[in-house]
């Protein structure tokens, strides 16, 4: 058996041995005893490939969540002791890996500023201290922004076994939740101190857990599997995005060329052909119609419900024209106060055959700041003005 353990489809049976015991009994102690040299032998890799399969195999996300704290924990030593491979300090990796030391000061001056808070909560300078503190601890969530958008597409690219990625993501999630809700608590001074206590602990110790998963199993993983040019680029997107404390030494980045490509129009964040480009527009729930520099209309949308009625004979036509006399003045002064960049957007809302309809003007310009004219967009808002609460994104 020892033979067999020593090779990775060995560990990982051994694994999801041990995984299956904790999501059916909540404990892994019996394992714990039975495997006293087995524990040493595992690397940090192995996990990526565990946690792929686990997911694949259909658990909740939240079981497998508690699944991962456990296990790291038995095989805490193991990682923590694996001669990993360390990031250049500018380097993507490295000026995370900063960004992480930064978090782990901040965390360490709110420690006892929260501890006095508890024993005092009806204290306010300590109070308006804390949310100092938890405000800056919010601008990480920068950091996991970078990962989600940056890092974690060109891992699923390139790893067949990327999905252990879907855990850190939901962990990154309790994180913001869980400072959101403290900041609440305090700017309103309505403390609920049993949870409040709880969200507090819950952000120190998921904190904590995921710089280490980064910096003893992700990062060190990514290195030995990711090209050096492709981590350059995720430098620059990373800044581009912007860091939350420490940021490399760059520019940002000029803008990607852009144009046709064959069929398709290079967009610069992306490419689409045109019949893409007709979609997307026609499928927005606005109606849009742009104006150029030159006062023309050039283009309007046809979503499946337009709100005002717009026909292909306005394309050319002057809109100064396209208003009726009581309002065109209105109109005019916008546009000209777009062209002379005094102003770069105008809001009116009105009520309209039982519905509530909000128009907005927005200027157009360049990367030099030109200006290039004006898109009007119009939407039905009664439903969004009616939204109370929160509705969650997969709660449809």
């Amino acid at each position: 058996m020892s033979e067999f353990t020593n090779t990775k489809q060995g560990r990982i049976e051994k694994l999801k041995e041990v995984s299956k015991q904790i999501l059916e009994t909540g404990n892994a102690h019996a394992f714990v005893v039975e495997n006293e040299t087995f524990i040493p032998t595992v690397i940090p890799s192995d996990f990526i490939t565990l946690f792929d399969e686990i997911i694949r195999d259909g658990y909740p996300m939240e079981d497998i969540k508690v699944l991962t704290n456990k296990l790291l924990n038995i095989f805490h030593l193991p990682i923590l002791n694996f001669e990993r491979i360390t990031p250049e300090p500018d380097s993507f990796l490295g000026i995370l890996e900063r960004n992480n030391g930064e978090m782990e000061l901040l965390l360490d001056q709110i420690r006892p500023v929260f501890k006095a808070f508890v024993k005092d909560s009806g204290d306010k300078k300590i109070q308006t201290e804390l949310i100092g503190l938890f405000t800056e601890l919010e601008i990480f969530a920068k950091h996991y922004t970078i990962k989600e958008n940056v890092l974690f597409p060109v891992i699923e690219q390139t790893w067949p076994d990327y999905r252990c990625l879907k855990i850190m993501w939901s962990f990154h999630d309790d994180i913001r939740q869980n400072i959101k809700t403290v900041l609440t608590q305090l700017r309103n001074g309505n403390i609920q101190l049993r949870s409040f206590k709880k969200c507090v602990g819950d952000i120190f110790f998921n904190m904590h857990a995921i710089k280490f998963r980064e910096e003893r199993i992700l990062f060190p993983y990514i290195l030995s599997t990711i090209g050096e040019n492709q981590l350059k680029s995720m430098n620059r997107q990373g800044f581009d995005i912007g860091y939350p404390y420490i940021k490399p030494a760059l520019k940002p980045s000029a803008k990607s060329e852009t144009g046709f490509e064959g069929d398709v129009i290079n967009l610069g964040t992306g490419k689409l052909n045109v019949e893409q480009v007709r979609l997307i527009f026609n499928h927005l729930p606005v109606d849009i119609t742009y104006v150029n520099e030159n006062n023309e209309v050039c283009y309007f949308s046809t979503p499946p419900k337009r709100i005002f009625p717009r026909t292909t004979a306005i394309i050319g036509r002057k809109v100064s024209n396209c208003h009726p006399p009581e309002s065109v003045h209105v109109v005019e002064q916008i546009v000209e106060s777009f062209r002379k960049g005094e102003k770069d957007h105008a809001d009116f809302w009105i009520n309209m055959k039982g519905e509530f309809i909000l128009i907005q003007y927005f200027a157009v310009r360049d990367q030099q700041g030109t200006y290039k004219g004006v898109i009007e967009v119009s939407q039905e808002i009664s439903g969004i003005k009616a939204l109370e609460g929160e509705k969650r994104l997969l709660d449809w």
